[in-house]
């Protein structure tokens, strides 16, 4: 049914010793003539002797090649870990943190554990970490007795490999020891503790060494019983072994997929609760996540980073107490300091995130600052290196006016992450706020020089390079912008520079684009309606200006740049008097002491004719701005006019123009100074 001899599953063996068979027959024909290798039962007193020199010189080379690589990939490993081992909590490998007899007897335990998932993987799990396998605490617990098996197994193919006169016997056996032992011990627990209790993925090269074993054996048992039953059961085996891999590739397919699978087979293990509600979170299913993490709550309670995931999830969802409860059980279960022991040593990193999610929560309340600062300083008194923590106590130093301690905390953030264009866009938000715009634009493009295409770094300075007025600047200005088009960033705010650059430059038709695009993606943008306003109304198109003030005013109504505009366009080409004179009393309602709303509600009058109304709003003008010489002027042309009673053409010939003291101008914005960081930031706005 094969068309594979038995002896040929020997051959590869075979063909690695053949050039030491001259030693061997040599050994053997000195003896008697019998052609085949003899024990000596006789000598005993120089079987250890015998016994090293009877291992082949070819075998003491690949194994030694094999220990000196391991111990190169050890010191390198070492090397790159800065000379210093990992930090990791009790949760990622329980035994690590026991005492004895239950760390010993457990890190015994796994060995058979792994042994296990070599001969039989069948229950696979891509996560075996925390309490996934119960410690074993005491020498009566029967798991003992899997232990002291897969010794006996280990055990008896040393000795095998050291007795048996079969030369390809002993090469195989001691091969096959080394390949599956030697990449093992990194994580056995046996030099230091590691960061998984059982982990698959260190098994891959272990199981090189036990398929050769298995191969060996295999062919061993085809030539002793040569039976096609044998042949059957293998192919049988193996077919399963190909369908368990093919079903195990769709596990894989994705992370949900993963992680719900090993639920299947370890139920115990808050850490793949999680990882299925992180799944989840990424696909903003965030009830269904929520529910992953209440599980792992109360599967391991003391869980810090399961309470970090619960509250998260509850600011996600805007239930903000609900979410700060959370963090606050969270941080109650941090490890207290010890004295005399470095606090540093004994946290994970991830798990002072706490400290900044719940201080990013509480900075939303702008009378809670105060309290967020003080989190953010306890987190940076627990790990002095942690960067996040003096950006994000930055941005509350900034909203609450200390900017000299702002630029200090990021200058400190500075010194121990010099590769961070956050920090520096945060030091350029800082100058900017200071009033140093040159020195805040230079850390800008300092943080364009490690990510050129930092949003809010490239935002920023362009507006800043346009502010400065020369014309080289507003090129660069206008190359940044469109950088950030090219990237996708399809921002209102990106737009709306783009119109005030074009219009900088003269350039009406392209800054009516930008402006019109700036609208469509947010139709309340204050900024780019007037602006767009004022640009078709200089252009002599107030009436396509009218219906962006009106939508203009209906999201602001208190804009009184733009009901003065309206105001005038109404008077001068629509001659709606009624709808002028509301705008320049909503003008006088939100600013009484407004000069130029009162002005232009008396020229609403004169054109009404009405000059005595008209004479004492001037009047009541002039009081406001006793030095406006166009105030002054246009009074005494109504009261010249009601003193002669002139006719209504002469009316017409000196009626005062609202347009020649509209005083509009360009309603710029400030560079947007929105904090980076990565973590959940606060943000602040200078706008």
């Amino acid at each position: 049914m094969i068309g594979i001899r038995p002896k040929d599953l020997l051959n590869w063996f075979r063909l690695s010793v053949a050039v030491n068979s001259q030693s061997a027959t040599s050994g053997g024909s000195s003896g008697g003539g019998s052609g085949s290798p003899k024990t000596g039962t006789g000598n005993a007193a120089s079987a250890p002797l015998g016994l090293l020199q009877a291992i082949p010189s070819d075998a003491v080379k690949r194994l030694a090649f094999l220990f000196l690589s391991t111990c190169a990939l050890l010191a390198f490993r070492l090397k790159i870990m800065g000379s210093k081992l990992p930090v990791f909590t009790r949760f990622d490998n329980p035994a690590s943190v026991s005492d004895w007899p239950a760390r010993q007897l457990t890190y015994n335990y796994l060995v058979s554990v792994n042994a296990w998932l070599l001969v039989f993987p069948c229950d696979l799990c891509c996560d075996w970490t925390m309490g996934t396998i119960p410690l074993v605490e005491s020498t009566s617990d029967p798991r003992n007795l899997a232990t002291l098996a897969t010794y006996t197994v280990i055990i008896a193919l040393v000795y095998t490999a050291f007795t048996t006169s079969n030369r390809t016997k002993r090469i195989v056996v001691i091969m096959s020891l080394g390949l599956t032992v030697l990449p093992f011990l990194p994580a056995s627990n046996m030099f230091f503790p590691v960061g998984f209790v059982v982990a698959e993925r260190v098994l891959y090269m272990p199981s090189m060494g036990f398929c050769m074993l298995v191969a060996y054996g295999l062919g061993l048992i085809i030539d002793k019983c040569k039976s096609r039953l044998v042949l059957i059961a293998v192919a049988v085996i193996m077919v399963i072994h190909v369908m368990k891999t093919y079903t195990r590739n769709w596990d894989w397919s994705s992370e949900y997929a993963i992680f719900t699978s090993g639920l299947k087979v370890n139920k115990l293990n808050a850490k793949l609760y999680n990882n299925v509600g992180h799944a989840l979170e990424a696909e903003n299913r965030f009830q269904e996540a929520l529910a992953y993490f209440h599980k792992a709550v109360s599967v391991q309670h003391d869980d810090i980073g399961a309470h970090i995931n619960v509250g998260r999830t509850y600011n996600h969802l805007k239930m903000y107490k609900e979410a700060e409860n959370a963090y606050l059980e969270a941080k109650s279960l941090l490890p207290k300091a010890k004295p005399g022991e470095s606090y540093q040593a004994r946290i994970a990193p991830n798990h002072l995130n706490v400290l900044l999610n719940l201080a990013n929560l509480i900075a939303k309340n702008q009378t809670r600052l105060e309290e967020a600062d003080m989190l953010y300083r306890q987190a940076i008194s627990m790990r002095s290196d942690y960067t996040q923590a003096y950006i994000n106590r930055g941005d509350v130093l900034l909203k609450l006016n200390r900017t000299k301690e702002a630029q200090e905390v990021y200058e400190r953030a500075l010194f121990y992450d010099t590769d961070n264009p956050d920090i520096y866009y945060n030091l350029g938000v800082v100058l900017l706020e200071q009033g140093k715009h040159s020195q805040a634009l230079a850390y800008l493009d300092k943080a364009l020089e490690f990510d050129p295409d930092h949003e809010q770094a490239l935002l920023n300075s362009a507006i800043l390079l346009q502010e400065l007025g020369q014309a080289n600047l507003r090129k660069l200005a206008e190359k940044r912008l469109l950088r950030l088009l090219s990237n996708g960033q399809k921002n209102e705010r990106v737009f709306f520079n783009l119109g005030m650059l074009a219009m900088d430059e003269g350039d009406v038709p392209a800054a009516e684009h930008w402006f019109r695009q700036a609208i469509l993606i947010k139709e309340d943008f204050r900024a780019a309606l007037f602006n767009l306003a004022l640009l078709l109304a200089d252009d002599h198109r107030p009436l396509q200006a009218a219906p962006f003030l009106n939508q203009l005013v209906r999201f602001h109504p208190d804009h009184v740049k733009a009901l003065i505009l309206l105001g005038d366009i109404y008077i001068n080409n629509i001659k709606d008097l009624d709808a002028a004179e509301n705008c320049y009393q909503r003008i006088l309602q939100l600013d009484p002491d407004n000069t130029q709303g009162m002005h232009n509600l008396c020229v609403v009058y004169v054109e009404r004719g009405l000059l005595k109304e008209a004479e004492t709003c001037l009047q009541k003008a002039h009081l406001m701005a006793p030095h406006e010489d166009y105030i002054v002027k246009h009074l005494k042309i109504v009261q010249n006019r009601l003193h002669a009673k002139q006719t209504p053409n002469q009316l017409n010939e000196g009626r005062p123009d609202s347009k020649e003291i509209r005083k509009t101008e360009k309603d710029t914005t400030r560079p947007d100074t929105n904090l980076k960081s990565d973590t959940k930031p606060s943000t602040l706005s200078l706008s």
